[in-house]
Formats: structure tokens, sequence, C-alpha cells
């Protein structure tokens, strides 16, 4: 053995015995670019609501504040951060136990909002003056609740009767739900979901096809019905056309990105989100990040979700096993494809959708479920470097076990082999 490794166990050290790894046990890089993304995300997002923490503060307090709506998301970022810290502890194995409930409770929590939540126009969407949507649970518990089940289906998930038709269920009551508040975007993202974590479950390519185009016929027929959403899908097809016919709310966010030029007009200085931007602190803060800080920072928030979702996969391939996987990547995806649909939407490379970008918008649901979701991500990654650690420890155990079992034999043979030269001599 080279010098300076000393295999045999010292005191204290028996074989079997639990080393402390020196290794943090997490992946260091996701949990940077979280920071990154909640630090930014938390300047942008009190530039942004300015003059709506004015306005609502007002309304319900009777006290204008500037800074009513970032101390509101403060005590849900607290909220957010206990969760993740706890998932991240919580061997994501025990999510097995839960699923089943968690399903029913946000299911029962989509029908609640139908007759007890807050109604704005024709929508009933949340509770608590918008603080709570279930549909973001929704978003979350799917890919838990999938995760888990395809993971115990594996074997027949190609089937019929005991693959295809249940999934179909799942995620079919979960869409209907949404449909009925009426959620456009959550709708279209949990049938999104739905699809994404059958693919990820490793079914054939010609289920995977017949999905696709179930999903795509689905997504017509409610577009197509929907007058919500038909109206944006004509606004995408005439704003593809001539890009001063697209809806008003792209207008309005290109003006923004316009003026922003490469490096922006300065935090706090957008003039869009005062008068013309619609939603500048929920569907519209990336509009306001475009102007604010120019083309260089929309560019490093577009890399910090991607580098969110490529250490997402890694930790995914590096998993102990499918449920792991499943849980590292639908999680990690989701987070991601949630901020590129935001983003791409306000930039008019596809329809309208309405949701909201992760740690940047005002709202709580969104932000709690994100960072529950990202805890459960850093615990499949623990759980690797656990696996890891252990069958290191197995492998040196071995090694002592077995070069105490041939010392003996291998001095005695060293003795032989010199005594034979000797004789040769």
């Amino acid at each position: 053995m080279g010098a300076g490794v000393n295999l045999k166990p010292g005191r204290g050290e028996q074989a079997g015995a639990r080393v402390p790894s020196p290794r943090l046990n997490i992946d260091v890089s996701l949990v940077v670019v979280l920071f990154a993304l909640l630090a930014f995300g938390a300047l942008m997002m009190t530039s942004a609501s300015w003059t709506a923490s004015l306005a609502l503060s007002k309304a319900e307090t009777g006290v204008a504040s500037p800074w009513y709506l970032f101390i509101r998301q403060m005590r849900w970022l607290a909220l957010g951060l206990g969760l993740m810290g706890v998932t991240a502890l919580v061997d994501y194995h025990h999510w097995k136990k839960v699923s089943v409930g968690l399903w029913i409770f946000t299911g029962g929590l989509l029908v609640a909002v139908l007759f007890l939540g807050d109604k704005t126009g024709h929508t009933t969407r949340s509770f608590l003056n918008g603080s709570i949507q279930p549909s973001e649970l929704a978003k979350f518990v799917i890919v838990m609740y999938l995760a888990v089940w395809l993971h115990s289906k594996r074997d027949v998930l190609n089937t019929l009767a005991f693959g295809l038709i249940p999934a179909a269920v799942i995620v079919g009551l979960y869409v209907g739900l949404i449909a009925l508040q009426p959620d456009l975007s959550a709708m279209m993202m949990v049938l999104i979901l739905g699809l994404m974590m059958y693919y990820l479950a490793g079914t054939s390519l010609q289920v995977s096809f017949s999905l696709t185009a179930l999903a795509a016929a689905l997504g017509y027929l409610v577009l197509r019905y929907n007058p919500t959403g038909l109206d944006r899908v004509d606004e995408f097809k005439a704003g593809m056309e001539d890009i001063l016919n697209s809806s008003p709310h792209v207008r309005h966010a290109l003006v923004a990105f316009v003026r922003g030029g490469w490096f922006g007009v300065g935090i706090g200085n957008s003039s869009t989100k005062l008068t013309t931007l619609p939603f500048p602190h929920t569907d519209s803060v990336f509009a306001v990040v475009g102007e604010e800080a120019g083309v260089f920072g929309a560019a490093f928030v577009v890399f910090l979700f991607a580098f969110l979702g490529w250490r997402g996969l890694v930790i995914a391939s590096r998993a102990p096993d499918g449920l792991g996987s499943l849980l590292a990547a639908g999680m990690s995806l989701w987070i991601v494809l949630e901020a590129f649909m935001n983003m791409a939407s306000l930039l008019g490379l596809m329809p309208f959708a309405g949701n909201t970008l992760p740690f940047f918008s005002v709202g709580g649901s969104n932000l709690v479920t994100t960072l529950t979701a990202i805890g459960i991500v850093l615990n499949v990654s623990r759980q690797s470097e656990r696996k890891q650690v252990e069958e290191s420890r197995r492998m040196l155990d071995a090694i002592v076990s077995l070069r105490r079992r041939d010392r003996w034999r291998g001095v005695s043979r060293a003795r032989r082999d010199r005594a034979a030269q000797r004789k040769e001599a």
C-alpha cells in the first residue's frame, strides 16, 4: 500500500463502527444557486411591488406602507425555509406513507376553494386574499404522488388497466377541479407535469407517444372551448405575424425590455411598473427585471434557473433508487418549467400563461411549495452521499478484515520463499 495510508482500525474504529463523514452530505451548488435566486428575487419583488403594497396596505389596514407585501412575503419565506429544512432532513422514502392522504387532502382543498375561496371577477382560486392557492399545492402533490405511484407500479406502467387508466384518473381529477376555478395556467401545468412524470418513469415509446397525443388533444379542447384560452392563442398567433398585434400584456412587457437595454435603468427605476405594465409584482415581474437590470440581468436569471435544473438532474442520476430519481427530477423540472413558461410568455414566445415566476413573484403558496420541493431534492442528494459513504466504509472494513485474516499466512510464506532462495544459493 502507498505511504501514509493506514488500513488498520484505530481505537474506537472497529469494523462496523460509525465514522463521521467530513462531507456536508448536501449538494452545495444547488444551495448556492437557490439562495442567489432568493436574494435576487427578494430584491426585484420589493422593487416591483412598491405601488401594489401602498394600495393593498391602505385597503386592508388603513395605513399605506410600501413594505407591506415585502414583509408578508418574508413571513412566507421563513415558513418555506423551515419546511425545506424539514424535507431536507426527513428520508424521502417516508413520502410513501403520506402520499395518498396528501393527494386526498389537496383534492379537498380544490373542492373547498370553489365554494369558500376569494372571488375575483369570474374566478375563485385562492384563500386569504390570494395568499393561499390550492392549485400551487396541487402541482407539488401531483409530482410527489406520481413519483411514489409510478415507482410502485413500474412493472405494469405500459398496461392499460393498471397503468394508463389509473394515471389518467390521478391527473384528470386535479385538472378538472382546477378547470372549474378556472385557472388555465395551473391546469395546463398539472397536465404537463403528469405527462412528464410518466415519461420519466420509463414508459415505452409507443405509450409515451400515445400519452403525448392524448394530452395535446385534451389541451386543444380546453383552449378551444375556454374563452380566455382561445383569446390567448389567437393573440399569440397574431403576435407572431406582427408584434404590434400581440396581447396588451405582452406588448407592455416588451416595452419594459426595450427600455432596459443591455444594462437596465437601475434597480427601482422602472417606469412601466408604475404606468402600463399589468401585475408587475406577480405575472410580470420578469419584465421589471428586464427593465431595471437589462439583458444581462434577465440572462442571469435564466442562467440561475437552468443551473438549478441541471443540478436537479445530476442529483436524480445519482439517486439511490428509482423513487429518488423521480422525485429529484420531477421537483426540479417543475420549478424550471414554471419559470421558463413565465419568461417565454412575457417575451411572446408562447401563448400568455399567467403563471408566476418562482422565487420572484409575490405569493405565499408558490414560494412555500417550491422551497419544500427543493428540500426533497436536497434529501435525495443527502441519501446519495450517505450511501456512497456507507459503501466506502464497507469496502474499507472488508479490506481490513482480509488483511487481518491473511497477515500470518502472508508473513509465513515470505519466510519460506527466502529460505528456499538461500538453499538454491
